[in-house]
């Protein structure tokens, strides 16, 4: 059921279903690439299941985008397909100092470290939200038999380019930053840039992530760092 709410003078809040879901994200997604270019909306914030929109209340009274938000959400079933469908192919050098928890999630799992990698680079993950951390993308799809709880003790410095897991969840530090999860491994590409203000992030909701296996080597020619 969608609900919209008023977050404050100029920012309106746009809940869908309370189930978080594919269809309920690509619902988010679809809603804010249609509300990109209006004059009077500032920026929008998509998240699992709900669209922060911060608007200039002199250009746009919350009424009339309240109106707007319900007009174009009226056919959103029926128009999933502005959702991307982008892939973005991430390498990541599994294991070793780059992901000093592979060992512990083969074990917790009872798997070779081997076949943790093959199985966590065998999925696709669709990227619902972008949180914690600037560019930290949540994702979805993570396979069951690799999950693992968040450490006991968090570490004081994950290293940015980090993947992880916790729980039924995968996901990359953009930057180096405290952190629970378990550290499988370690991707060279940087997702955030604020030296780049026009698109400071490499991954968007809405689209889709496939992990792939690297060496030492190659993480270091692709610009890795120690």
């Amino acid at each position: 059921m969608l609900k919209i709410y008023s977050l404050g003078e100029g920012c309106l809040g746009v809940y869908f279903e309370k189930e978080i879901n594919l269809e309920v994200n690509q619902k988010v997604m679809t809603l804010d690439q249609r509300l990109k270019g209006i004059p009077g909306i500032i920026e929008t914030v998509p998240t699992y299941r709900a669209l922060a929109v911060y608007f200039e209340p002199l250009s746009l009274s919350f009424g009339e985008l309240k109106n707007l938000v319900e007009s174009l959400t009226q056919d959103l079933k029926e128009d999933l397909s502005i959702a991307t469908t982008r892939v973005y192919r991430i390498p990541v050098v599994y294991g070793g100092e780059f992901g000093p928890d592979l060992l512990e999630v083969a074990r917790i799992n009872n798997l070779t470290p081997e076949e943790v990698v093959a199985i966590h680079t065998k999925k696709r993950y669709y990227i619902y939200m972008l949180g914690f951390t600037p560019g930290f993308p949540y994702l979805g799809g993570l396979d069951p038999r690799i999950a693992a709880p968040r450490k006991v003790s968090p570490r004081p410095r994950v290293e940015a380019g980090s993947v992880g897991i916790a729980g039924m969840q995968t996901g990359i530090y953009p930057l180096s930053s405290p952190g629970g999860w378990q550290i499988i491994g370690r991707t060279p590409l940087r997702l955030f840039n604020p030296e780049n203000p026009q698109a400071p992030f490499l991954l968007e909701p809405g689209g889709y992530i496939e992990f792939y296996p690297i060496s030492v080597e190659e993480y270091f020619r692709l610009g890795g760092e120690a």
